[in-house]
């Protein structure tokens, strides 16, 4: 007797247990089932008696038996074929169709066929989905139409009124309501585990999340705090009720929290705020120290509720890290940029430092290589040249630095005015002529005769391509040839220097254009230059709103591109109208011409 208890009981747990893991879906599944088979046995049960009614001369109950084995049947193979939809509404359908039939064989008006048809639409909405719903409500309506028709004689049942049809009819009623309360009754039980589960769930999850949970009422009480909230802030839940939350905010952010957690209570606004607050750490006994912490207030907004305040509900988590790390690279992005600052206005002080100097260095070693101070020995000659050639260079050195200076200070001014982008070529090869034939070079140029004018700064453009042109010279080989190319291309004109000397890999390819880079770097480098040439060219045609691409392989050349627009830089009246300039650029002092009497008088 004692093991045959201990059995029920197991049984009865396992059940329980089953139930209370179970999805609502995978009940719903197995209700279909159980619905299905006590269907097919009620049926089959009642088969014998119906074939028996049928002999005496009565075709209803029979009928009835038949629907139900074949309805039970099907839904019960459905099941197996992991169909239960269909099976569910298989069953749908047959107590509809059951109802018309009781309804029509007797023409009362209201009769037990009637309410069997009502329990139709309520099966369908405890086991099925929504189509099948509809279909059920539908069903329902022709239903009570035949029963209406029915009491005014126009539908007919083919045989006479009988006793057997109520208590049958009253059968049937009760084995429908049995159905669908054992489907409410599985149904609403394991909704009610799972939903409790949903909520263990919830609270286990706010319980032990990394950021504090506080929900707080209508009038401002805090109705819960998680445990999270005692390893932010070092305290019990216990200390944060009351006015121990606004406590622990920074006096000066408390104006901030408050005005975010109204705007949150009677606005129904979500809000977010970063604040500091006190943490505690009350192992070390360490003086309290503050933390950055980003509230989010969100409000529980009731729509039914006529009431103007709402329940918050704020998430607390420390932000101090990333808060820190901010301060950090604004620091830095600030010390960088007064290093730029700093760069950019040491170039200028030596730049314009070294111009007069240089100058003058200039003016005077060419005095001394034009005879003006005087006949040199050879030796001294080639010393006043050598002098002469280097302070130009220093001079283009410094002009470059100035350029770079002042294109990264943006105070690079354009002078704009339509010009044919053909006059450039003439002038532009005069100036690198020299520099080419040291190398046996030749320039060649391709110009179309149906260039449009272009709108840009003509002394800029030039300077352009006198840099393109320096380069494809400085690294091409002896004899070889530099072919410039302009056309049109789209709203832009396409300058185009074509050189075959040494050329250069990708990656040096993409950092074309930064300060000082060269393909060749280091202290073994064949090639002279700072490396600002494409850098200021770069500048440059951004200014005018252009483009700028290098194609190029090692050993086959280079093929550099520079795009202007036609129609020049948009030109933006809001932010030039504002533009003050603060700083002008020294005028370049200009070596006097000696005439010939003065030549004499200084000798």
């Amino acid at each position: 007797m004692r093991s045959l208890r201990s059995w029920l009981e197991g049984k009865w747990r396992q059940r329980q247990s089953s139930n209370s893991g179970g999805r609502p879906e995978a009940i719903r599944r197995k209700a279909i089932a159980t619905n299905a088979s006590i269907v097919l046995a009620i049926s089959l049960i009642g088969l014998p008696g119906g074939l028996y009614l049928l002999v005496q001369g009565t075709l209803l109950p029979f009928v009835t038996a038949m629907i139900g084995t074949a309805t039970g049947m099907m839904a019960v193979v459905l099941c197996q074929r992991g169909q239960f939809e269909r099976a569910a509404a298989t069953q749908v359908y047959a107590t509809l169709l059951i109802g018309f039939l009781l309804t029509v064989a007797d023409p009362g008006l209201a009769d037990f066929g009637l309410a069997v048809g009502l329990l139709g639409p309520v099966h369908a909405s405890l086991l099925t989905r929504t189509p099948v719903k509809k279909r059920a409500w539908a069903i329902l309506v022709v239903v009570v139409a035949a029963g209406v028709a029915s009491h005014q004689g126009v539908l007919v049942w083919p045989e006479a009124l009988r006793a057997e049809f109520a208590l049958m009819g009253a059968l049937t009623f009760a084995i429908a309501a049995g159905l669908i309360a054992y489907s409410a009754n599985r149904l609403n039980s394991v909704f009610e585990v799972y939903e409790k589960a949903q909520i263990n769930a919830y609270k286990h999850l706010i319980e032990h999340v990394q950021d504090a949970v506080m929900r707080f009422g209508a009038d401002g009480s805090v109705l819960f705090v998680s445990r999270s909230a005692e390893r932010l802030f070092g305290c019990r839940r216990f200390e944060l009720t009351g006015s121990g939350l606004l406590e622990r905010i920074h006096v000066m952010d408390r104006p901030a929290y408050l005005t975010a957690f109204a705007e949150a209570n009677g606005d129904g606004l979500t809000r977010r705020v970063e604040i500091r607050m006190r943490f505690d750490d009350p192992e070390s006994g360490a003086v309290p120290k503050f933390i950055w912490v980003e509230a989010s207030l969100s409000p529980v907004v009731d729509a039914e509720s006529a009431e103007t305040r709402h329940e918050v509900v704020v998430l607390l988590r420390d932000v101090t890290e990333r808060h820190d790390r901010e301060i950090e690279l604004h620091r830095a992005r600030k010390a960088a940029e007064e290093a730029s600052i700093a760069k950019s206005r040491f170039l200028a002080t030596i730049g314009h430092e070294l111009r007069t100097p240089l100058n003058a260095i200039v003016g005077f070693s060419e005095m001394m290589t034009s005879g003006v101070v005087g006949d040199l020995t050879p030796q001294h000659k080639e010393y006043a040249t050598l002098i002469h050639q280097s302070g130009h260079h220093l001079i283009d050195v410094v002009k470059m630095l100035l350029d770079m200076s002042r294109l990264e200070a943006g105070k690079f001014e354009l002078q704009t005015e339509p010009f044919m982008p053909d006059m450039l070529v003439e002038p532009c090869f005069k100036m690198v002529d020299a520099m080419a034939r040291e190398k046996s070079i030749r320039l060649m140029s391709d110009i179309p005769r149906t260039l449009p004018m272009l709108v840009a700064d003509e002394r800029v453009c030039r300077q352009i391509l006198i840099n393109l042109l320096s380069n494809a010279i400085k690294f091409s080989h002896e004899r070889s040839v530099i072919t410039l190319e302009m056309r049109r291309q789209g709203r832009f004109v396409a300058i185009v220097v074509t050189d075959s000397g040494i050329g250069m890999g990708e990656e040096s390819v993409k950092r074309l254009g930064e300060p000082f880079f060269q393909a060749q770097g280091g202290l073994a480098r064949r090639y002279e230059g700072t490396g600002l040439g494409l850098s200021i060219v770069k500048g440059l045609v951004e200014l005018h709103e252009g483009e700028m691409h290098a194609s190029s392989s090692p050993g086959e050349g280079t093929v550099m591109t520079v795009l202007l627009p036609i129609n020049g830089p948009e030109t933006k009246v809001e932010e030039t109208a504002s533009v003050t300039p603060l700083h002008r650029e020294p005028a370049q002092q200009q070596m006097p011409t000696w005439s010939a009497d003065e030549r004499k008088r200084a000798l």
